[in-house]
């Protein structure tokens, strides 16, 4: 191996494979001891070793921009001796990982004081950490999946660090659920990628020559869609996510911010698996894009600010599987880090008092101008589209979400707003287009080169068909908020379509039942107590 890059790489890579096992080891340290000076030198050493892991993490991202990944004897070969697999991806979402795992610590140190919840918090959440980077740091699909179920338990515990709250317990029993019929669709799908391919270990697997259209892969691809949807909460099992706001607000920017999204992360992962498009795709593309448009309407009729944002969640996991689903996998990585950041800002700053503003209504004059404005502003997009379809991969589907994002950006330009102000920013809203083009060539390289997905005429329809409810519906509460139409669909909005209801009542049932199982166990305990003492 080149001197300079065993220098710098065997430190860093070294950090990579002991920081999991620091974290787990300081996390059944902090939950063991009850000395409080030694409790608070835990949350110290816990913040140095994430800070320790972003420097490692920033320097095999220098070493992988040299073009020493993938040589004979570089750093991907020597990773791989050591069981890790330091690709651009798994670098970028160290440094994600880190950062957020490392600001949420410092903000918990403070918010948890005096809560009688700090005590379970730090263990579960150092192993919920160490779980999430040995998921991303590992080659091995075995450990992969080993640490994706730890994820899921060790959340599991900090889900329920209020547990005489019912709603708490409710959410936590739902998630428990959902995520054991998750973990059973990631081992069957490990299993079978095994069979075809003979390995689990991640070079040697997408270095295997799989036949075009395997059952095996297939089956694979959709025993992987359906984990990715439940830890995504995605319809209908996504109500858990919405009662998950019991549980403490650092507990909320984890979940939100860096657990929630590893179902994104998996097809990230292991797309080079498949051979084009798959009916794991398709499953993401409906699911996705079902749960992104109920979602995104019924954030917007939430009078609950951590409520919008947990609607906010699901319908920007459902946008960012749909991109998945449509083999848009740049856009779906730029949209995981980017979702990633701004929602752990958005929770640990949920407390700060909005005050309202005097906004001067315009009403329908006002609108029509916003509406007017908007359509010219997509139709100038669609024109650049049109001439230059490379910026969208050649996929009309993503183009007509391109022009969407371009459209609502446009709608927000204020209707009173001066000319020369309001052509400033409908010059911004139609810069969404170049600017996708600049960031796709900037995160492009992360992932593994890929050929474009060619969607089946099935697909297409179904993406435009669902953008195209997505606009009508918003259409009609913006340009008709009186009409009939319009009160019927807010009434059913606001309650998500009642999409979470079934699978809400069976777990409402199950704690029932758990509970009055719970306290018959307690009193026959208590039964026999007693007559043993008066024996």
């Amino acid at each position: 191996m080149n001197g300079i890059l065993a220098v710098f790489s065997t430190p860093a890579l070294t950090v990579w494979l002991l920081l999991p096992l620091s974290l787990l080891i300081l996390a059944g340290y902090s939950g063991w001891t009850r000395n409080e000076r030694k409790v608070q030198h835990c949350w110290r050493l816990a913040s140095r070793l994430l800070t320790a892991s972003m420097v490692a993490s920033a320097v095999l991202g220098l070493l992988l921009a040299t073009g020493l990944w993938s040589a004979p004897g570089g750093l991907l070969e020597f990773g791989a001796s050591l069981g890790l697999y330091p690709d651009a991806l798994a670098v970028c979402m160290a440094l994600m990982v880190g950062f957020i795992g490392w600001t949420i610590l410092r903000y918990s140190n403070n918010y948890l004081n005096n809560d009688a919840a700090r005590e379970r918090f730090l263990p579960w959440f150092l192993t919920t950490l160490a779980c999430v980077l040995i998921l991303v740091f590992t080659n091995n699909l075995l450990v992969l999946a080993g640490a994706w179920i730890g994820v899921s338990l060790a959340l599991h515990h900090l889900l329920t660090l209020y547990a005489d709250r019912e709603e708490a317990r409710i959410a936590a029993l739902q998630k428990f659920i959902i995520s054991r019929i998750g973990d059973a669709c990631v081992i069957g799908a490990v299993g079978l990628i095994y069979h075809v391919t003979g390995s689990v270990r991640l070079p040697e697997v997408f270095a295997a020559s799989a036949a075009p259209g395997s059952i095996e892969l297939e089956v694979a691809s959709v025993l992987l869609a359906l984990a990715a949807l439940l830890k995504c909460a995605q319809v209908p099992f996504h109500s858990w996510l919405l009662r998950v706001m019991e549980a403490p607000t650092p507990v909320s920017a984890l979940l939100h911010a860096g657990v929630v999204n590893l179902g994104g992360f998996l097809w990230l992962r292991l797309f080079p698996v498949f051979d084009g498009f798959t009916p794991g795709h398709g499953v993401l593309l409906m699911v996705g894009g079902i749960t992104a448009v109920v979602a995104v309407l019924t954030m917007m009729s939430q009078a609950s600010v951590k409520h919008a944002l947990a609607w906010s969640t699901s319908s920007q996991m459902g946008f960012m599987l749909f991109e998945i689903g449509m083999g848009a996998y740049t856009l779906a990585l730029l949209h995981l880090l980017a979702h990633s950041l701004y929602k752990a800002h958005s929770f640990l700053a949920s407390g700060r008092v909005v005050r309202a503003s005097n906004v001067p209504d315009f009403g329908r004059a006002g609108i029509a101008t916003q509406v007017v404005w908007a359509t010219a502003i997509a139709g100038t997009a669609v024109a650049i589209l049109w001439q230059y379809p490379a910026l969208v991969e050649r996929n009309p589907v993503l183009g007509a979400v391109l022009v969407f994002a371009v459209a609502g950006a446009a709608m927000g330009i204020p209707a009173g707003a001066s000319p020369l102000r309001r052509t400033g920013l409908g010059v911004l809203a139609l810069a969404l287009v170049p600017l996708y083009g600049v960031l796709h060539w900037l995160v492009g390289p992360v992932l593994p080169a890929y050929d474009s997905v060619v969607l089946p005429p099935s697909a297409v329809a179904a993406g435009v068909s669902l953008i195209a409810v997505l606009a009508g519906i918003s259409l009609i509460l913006v340009l008709a908020p009186g009409s009939g139409a319009a009160r019927y669909l807010r009434v059913h909005i606001a309650h998500g379509f009642y999409l979470a209801i079934p699978f809400d009542r069976v777990a409402r049932r199950l704690s029932a039942a758990l509970g009055r199982k719970a306290v018959m166990t307690q009193s026959n305990a208590g039964v026999r107590s007693e007559a043993g003492e008066s024996s």
